[in-house]
């Protein structure tokens, strides 16, 4: 079996969250005349899949004290929506639930029709729309996820994408170690544990390391902490509004913060070695990965001691194979010297890493060299 693209998934939609039929057909109304849909939840458990990932979110006055009890995170871009003359209209916990307007119609459709507009147009987010976000997760421990995520970004940024790295792992060991930017000046992760879900995008990229197209976020050395999950949602949203590609390094073991960040991916990629213990050890990732990403994919790295075969790998994890990677003996010292991984644009990572970006935005960058 060939290598299979990975499927292109559509626009992100607003969501609408309010189970009173009447608001939720004056806001499909509104939203229309914006040129555009929406997706529509009942109630916050319905919602939950979809929360991070929305551009906008609106919820109806009937359902506020309901998501507040639902105790579903912090996110930028949130509006409580009801009508002129709700004498129990839920206001009061507007700033509980982090909404950043409170819209009561009639008076307010005209401003609801153009945020609607703006998730169709993109307008104050990336070139030519919202940013892609894609997650990377290993199948078992050492499967080198983190290279694989440092290799997109790097690729990426050569071939002019504005890029945003983000290490979701804070067992990992640091991605700025990965890629040698461990000196470079800048934000890292406990500078943002405080964050309420209000990041404005254009500072947060000012504010954490760079390299030319690419920024990154990151861990430093310093004591373990709980990353929030309004931080990992305002970063997303973030990166997916000032950014032309997001990649996130995700733990194995999903904490709250890196559900997020999974719901939010367009993409993930689970990689996984050519062993058989490491296929039994993916499938129980899998199993977590897939009830918060519809877009899994499977990449397989060899050598293969038992000749497993990447198609057979795919086959048991019921995955699309995106592609294999063939040994690199040098990538290791390399790594070891500071040198970031597929920077020089050769080698079976660098070749994988430019057609999966290609495929995913469309970028070419210089041709790389399999070697």
């Amino acid at each position: 079996m060939p290598p299979r693209t990975p499927v292109r998934p559509g626009p992100r939609l607003p969501l609408v969250v309010t189970s009173d039929n009447e608001l939720l057909d004056e806001l499909l109304r509104l939203a229309a005349a914006g040129g555009g849909e929406v997706e529509v939840a009942a109630e916050p458990a319905s919602a939950r899949s979809r929360w991070a990932a929305a551009p906008l979110v609106l919820i109806g006055t009937d359902q506020a004290q309901a998501c507040l009890r639902a105790r579903l995170p912090r996110r930028p871009r949130v509006i409580l929506v009801g009508r002129s003359g709700e004498e129990d209209g839920g206001w009061e916990v507007a700033g509980l639930l982090g909404a950043e307007h409170v819209a009561v119609l009639p008076a307010a459709e005209p401003w609801l029709v153009d945020r609607f507009g703006e998730c169709v147009t993109g307008r104050g987010g990336a070139v030519g729309g919202p940013a892609r976000i894609v997650a990377v997760i290993g199948g078992r421990g050492g499967a080198g996820a983190s290279v694989l995520a440092g290799g997109l970004a790097i690729t990426a940024a050569r071939c002019g994408l504005r890029t945003l790295l983000v290490d979701a792992d804070p067992l990992g060991g640091g991605l700025d170690l990965v890629l040698g930017w461990e000196q470079l000046e800048g934000l890292r992760w406990p500078a943002l544990t405080e964050a309420d879900g209000r990041v404005d995008a254009p500072a947060l990229v000012r504010a954490l390391p760079s390299r030319g197209d690419l920024v990154m976020l990151s861990w430093d050395r310093g004591d373990l902490l709980a990353l929030p999950v309004e931080a990992m949602a305002a970063t997303m949203d973030a990166g997916r509004r000032g950014r032309d590609l997001v990649v996130v390094d995700l733990p194995r073991q999903l904490d709250d913060a890196a559900v997020i960040a999974l719901q939010a991916a367009d993409q993930a990629f689970v990689l996984v070695p050519a062993e058989l213990r490491a296929t039994a050890a993916a499938a129980r990732v899998v199993a977590v990965a897939g009830l918060h990403c519809a877009n899994l994919s499977v990449i397989v790295r060899g050598p293969a001691p038992g000749r497993l075969k990447a198609r057979e790998v795919a086959r048991a994890l019921d995955l699309p194979l995106v592609g294999t990677l063939r040994p690199e003996p040098g990538l290791c010292r390399n790594l070891e010297r500071g040198e970031a991984p597929a920077a020089a644009g050769r080698g079976p990572l660098a070749a994988l890493c430019q057609r999966i970006i290609t495929d995913l935005t469309g970028a070419a960058g210089v041709p790389v060299e399999a070697r």
